[in-house]
């Protein structure tokens, strides 16, 4: 049973996915697979190179931006905003619970130019609350647009 949360019709959050998930991401039409979360964060977790390869195998994009407890980052803001483009389907982000996820492609659509109450509604209906990042949404978002 899988945790995919519909954030938009092309992008979803997942907390931890296993090597074993990645066919069904496969099933229900992702093409790209986002690995927000560093290896060795906690004991257990799968490593990102298995879902690498199991990606792969399947035929899927894979690009790893990791987020540590540090926070985010402009070249992470900007690695997403670069795989969102390239993207030719759905998209599944995922990290220890999806929130990282979440907030990571939040921050990227306001640095495209993004309306913040609008993002922060499609994160709402995946149940995530972006409030923690909203001052650095509308900075973005407005530098995005002048």
């Amino acid at each position: 049973m899988n945790e995919f949360r519909r954030i938009t019709d092309t992008f979803y959050a997942s907390p931890q996915i296993d090597p074993e998930q990645v066919a069904e991401a496969k099933a229900q039409g992702f093409t790209l697979i986002v690995n927000n979360r560093p290896d060795g964060e906690e004991p257990g977790q799968p490593e990102g190179s298995a879902i690498e390869s199991a990606a792969r195998e399947a035929g899927l994009d894979y690009i790893a931006i990791p987020v540590s407890s540090a926070g985010f980052s402009q070249p992470q803001v900007e690695a997403l905003r670069d795989a969102l483009g390239k993207a030719e389907g759905k998209v599944l982000g995922f990290c220890r619970s999806g929130t990282r996820s979440t907030f990571l492609w939040s921050l990227s659509q306001a640095a495209d130019g993004a309306e913040p109450d609008t993002v922060a509604a499609a994160a709402r209906s995946g149940g995530y609350d972006v409030s923690p990042i909203r001052p650095a949404m509308d900075a973005l978002s407005a530098n995005a647009r002048g």
